[in-house]
This record gives structure tokens, C-alpha cells and sequence, in this order.
């Protein structure tokens, strides 16, 4: 067997593959960025072709780094970008136009038709899912309906659906030449079509979004002793290794931080931010407005749950404080400019740019910024880019500990934000529990090794997993409960003015 498993992290603005030892410790890695593509306002698009052909540069890239060849692998595993949905021609692999990324708010028609026979919660109680555009379901619909040769492949028997993973592994072992089409049981259940309990897609489900269930991949375990398939000795890894691992990128980050018991939870801070909670081998339904999602499931086990609350813009954000308003040169510089203010200046900024997620779910929101005086100055304005993340984060967890009836003893963080030590303590302060960080900062590629890992035996156990995960540093809440409740109630009043903007 190999001495390392390789990840393949295909994010939604870079694709990495990171090469991981025994021990969890990077031994390598690749990563190149594709392009934003945003036709009108509210669309958001990936071309496919780009995001396969920089997987086959980075996984190049990724083992050079680590000084190995591809068949010193013991496995491959996928995590991914979730919800973001593509279709292509099974003889070809020809993507039927770009794919149509989870921030994409094109189907608010779709959805808005769904909900008008048993409003947003109308297939919660088989999925765990509001209906929202942000869903895969609506997105292949939207496909089928506008793009003709998509609708009459699919019809024939021609054309295929996938998520990114099921893309990549489509490719990996082997594409038009027998390539495995499957998703895992995560990605699977964030499409508006998979019964949570079955872990089947629902016949009713596809009949109301009319998508032939033909088009769709092998539901399969996150971790899966039956391999999919194996890569090519001509593709880029130049050898026969198994691809039997996948997790859509928040369950990757839940099982690389080893949130395995009941009440764990981790919060990623990426392009979004996304916080979920284990709650074992239960399906907890919320009434809340969060999200009842599989958090993983192991080879021959029953599936594990988790509830999970999404919000679209966190690092997104910064990026749009860098790129659009021009105040900083670098996302780390952010850092340094909300220093110079000692609090926000009476300042709030809600990024409702594509609408509220979680708790929320409102669709006709878009983005203020609130408490405006002459007073006002960037550095206040950098402060409240890191409290938004940070009171959203607040709003997912209230809606938590209704929901589950847990308390919190601790949040384990991890994503590019966590680099940010200022954004960390204005977290612990605003949900008055300590954040720790660990020493491995990459938990979403290192739960998609630990998946492929688990199924060929390079781990043996949860257990052993356990043991690899180490804190790096932990922030204690310093403010008082006063200044807490006061910052979090006018949050909710800057929250209520997003509200009823697009009519």
C-alpha cells in the first residue's frame, strides 16, 4: 500500500490537491484558481472544462511538490464545492453549458412556482431542505428547461447530472471510457431529491421537478470499501490508484476536525461560512431554519446526521472589500485596518448580496450598511466585514440550540479566515464561548483523505483519526454580556432592513 492519500479539494474558487500522511500532516500541495463568471446580476457560473483541467494540473503539481509519484498513494479522495450542478453528454463528456454555481440565484422562479403548492418547507419533512435556490435540484431543472440539447439528451438517456466530485471522479476513472457516475450520500442530499431516511432519490421529487432519473449518479457512502474506480495510468497521476472517498466540503471539514460524537460541531469560514453540529445517527428535523443534512456516512454503516446552518458570504465579503471597494490590497490586510478601530463606529454591514441563508432564508434581501455618521472611517468599516461573518455565525447558533437543545462548551474552527486572530476574539466575544483552531488549518481536504483512508484500511478507526487532530490556539470571550446583547440587537435591527428590497 501506498504511504500517503492524496485529496483532491475542488473549491469553489481554486482547486487543490493536497498530498497527507500517516499523521495528517501535509506532505504536498497544488492549487490553482478558475475563473468567476457572472453573466447578469445574481448569476454565477464555473466553466467545467477549466475546473478538470486544472485538476489535472494540481494533482501534477501537488505530487512534484511532495517529491512522490502518483502510485505512492494508498487512495484518492474528492471534497467539493456543494450544490453547484452541471450537465454533460455521457459519450462526449461536453458540458452543456457552464455549470450554475451554489450562490447562482437564477431559479428564484423555479422556486418560487415549488412554493406556491405547500410553501418553502413543502419537501422539508423527505429532505431536510427549505426550497431555495441554492439547492441542486431547481438548478438541473432550470437546465433542462432553457437549454434544449441538455433537454433532449436527457431524455434519450444521453446526457448526465452531477455536483463537482461527481464530475471529477466521472473523469478520473476513466470519463466517456466507463467513467464511475456517483455521489455520496452528502453531496446527494443537498439536491432537493434524496429521501434522508432512504438515501434514495425520491421518484415523487423528480416527477414535481420533471428531471429523468436516468441522468442521475449512484447515491454511495462517503467512505466506500467498493471502490468507484481507479485512475488511468494515462491520466495525470500516471498509475491505478482507488478513488473511493468523497464528502461535500462542510461534512469534509466536520470529519477532518474528528467531530465524530453527538454535539460536536465545527464552523468553516471559506467563500461562505457554514456551521454544523453532529446529531448522530438522528435525522433532527429544524424548525429554526436550519438545514438537516447527512453529515457522512462510513462503508457498511448507517449514515450519520447533522444540522447545519449556511450563510453565503463570509470570506466573499473581504473579496468584495478588496476587489470592489478597493480599501485593502490583500484579504489578510483586513486584519491590520479593523485594528485601527477599537469597535465598529455604531456601524453595521449586512452582505444579503444574493439574499439571507440560514436562519433566514429570504431571497428578496440584498445588502446594507447600516449607522452611517461622519464619525465613520475604513477601519470601522473593516471591523464590521468581520463582525457580519461573525454575528451570522451567532444567528446559526441560536437557531442550534433551539433546534437540538444543545449548548455549545466550544466552536472548532477552521477555513482561510481562520488566519485572521482579530476576527477569531471578536468571534468568542460575540457567541461567548472559546474558538479554537487547529494545528491543521486544511480540515476539509483532510476529511475527504481520511474518507478514501478509512476504505482501503491506511486508517483503521475513527479513533485513530481522533488522536491526529491537535489545537493550534484558542480565543476566551473578553467583552462583557452587556456590550454582547447590545452589538447582537442592533445586528438583528440592521438584519430587518435587508428585508422586502427585491419586489
Amino acid at each position: 500500500m501506498g504511504k500517503y492519500i492524496g485529496a483532491l479539494d475542488q473549491g469553489t474558487t481554486s482547486t487543490r490537491f493536497i498530498v497527507f500522511d500517516y499523521k495528517g500532516q501535509i506532505a504536498g500541495l497544488g492549487q490553482k484558481e478558475h475563473e468567476q463568471i457572472f453573466p447578469q446580476p445574481g448569476w454565477v457560473e464555473h466553466d467545467p472544462m477549466e475546473v478538470w483541467r486544472n485538476t489535472q494540473t494540481v494533482i501534477k503539481s501537488g505530487l512534484s511538490d511532495a517529491g512522490i509519484n502518483g502510485a505512492d498513494l494508498a487512495a484518492i479522495g474528492i471534497t467539493n464545492q456543494r450544490e453547484t450542478t452541471l450537465v454533460w453528454n455521457r459519450q462526449t463528456g461536453k458540458p452543456y453549458g457552464n455549470a450554475i454555481v451554489w450562490q447562482c440565484t437564477r431559479t428564484n422562479n423555479i422556486c418560487r412556482e415549488l412554493m406556491g403548492n405547500g410553501g418553502q418547507n413543502r419537501f422539508r419533512e423527505k429532505t431536510g431542505l427549505p426550497i431555495a435556490t441554492y439547492f441542486s435540484g431547481p438548478k438541473i431543472k432550470w437546465i433542462l428547461g432553457n437549454v434544449p440539447e441538455a433537454r433532449s439528451a436527457a431524455l434519450k438517456g444521453d446526457a448526465l447530472f452531477g455536483t463537482m466530485e461527481t464530475w471529477v471522479i466521472w473523469w478520473l476513472t476513466g470519463g466517456p471510457k466507463g467513467g464511475a457516475h456517483v455521489t455520496d450520500v452528502t453531496n446527494a442530499s443537498r439536491t432537493l431529491l434524496m429521501d434522508l431516511k432512504t438515501l434514495s432519490w425520491d421518484n415523487d421529487l423528480l416527477e414535481i421537478l420533471d428531471i429523468p432519473p436516468h441522468m442521475l449518479p449512484r447515491i454511495v457512502p462517503s467512505s466506500d470499501r467498493d471502490f468507484w474506480g481507479f485512475t488511468s495510468l494515462d491520466g495525470p497521476l500516471a498509475a491505478e490508484i482507488p478513488v473511493c472517498g468523497a464528502l461535500g466540503d462542510q461534512q469534509a471539514a466536520l470529519v477532518g476536525q474528528a467531530c465524530f460524537k453527538k454535539g460536536e460541531a465545527k464552523n468553516t469560514y471559506g467563500t461562505g461560512c457554514f456551521l454544523l453540529l453532529n446529531t448522530g445517527p438522528d435525522a433532527v428535523p429544524s424548525t429554526h431554519g436550519l438545514i438537516t443534512t447527512v453529515a457522512y456516512q462510513m462503508s457498511g454503516q448507517a449514515p450519520i446526521y447533522a444540522l447545519e446552518g449556511s450563510i453565503a458570504m463570509a470570506g466573499a465579503l473581504v473579496q468584495w472589500f478588496r476587489d470592489n471597494l478597493g480599501l485593502i490590497k490583500t484579504a489578510p490586510d483586513i486584519e491590520a485596518l479593523a485594528g485601527t478601530a477599537k469597535d465598529n463606529g455604531g456601524m453595521f454591514i449586512v452582505p444579503a448580496f444574493s439574499g439571507l441563508f440560514a436562519p433566514y432564508w429570504r431571497d428578496d434581501a440584498r445588502g446594507v450598511m447600516v449607522g452611517l455618521t461622519r464619525y465613520i472611517h475604513k477601519g470601522h468599516m473593516a471591523r464590521a466585514v468581520l463582525e457580519a461573518c461573525a454575528y451570522q455565525t451567532r444567528d446559526i447558533l441560536e437557531a442550534m440550540n433551539r433546534d437540538a437543545g444543545v449548548q455549545l462548551p466550544h466552536l472548532k474552527v477552521d477555513g482561510g479566515m481562520v488566519a485572521n486572530n482579530l476576527m477569531m476574539q471578536i468571534q468568542a466575544d460575540i457567541l461567548n464561548v472559546p474558538v479554537i483552531r487547529p494545528r491543521i488549518a486544511e480540515t476539509t481536504a483532510l476529511g475527504a483523505a481520511y474518507a478514501a483512508g478509512l476504505a482501503v484500511g491506511f486508517w483503521s478507526s475513527q479513533e485513530e483519526l481522533r488522536q491526529n487532530w491537535t489545537e493550534d490556539r484558542s480565543w476566551q470571550p473578553a467583552c462583557t454580556e452587556a456590550e454582547r446583547e447590545m452589538g447582537y440587537n442592533n445586528w438583528k435591527r440592521a438584519v430587518e432592513r435587508t428585508f422586502d428590497w427585491v419586489q
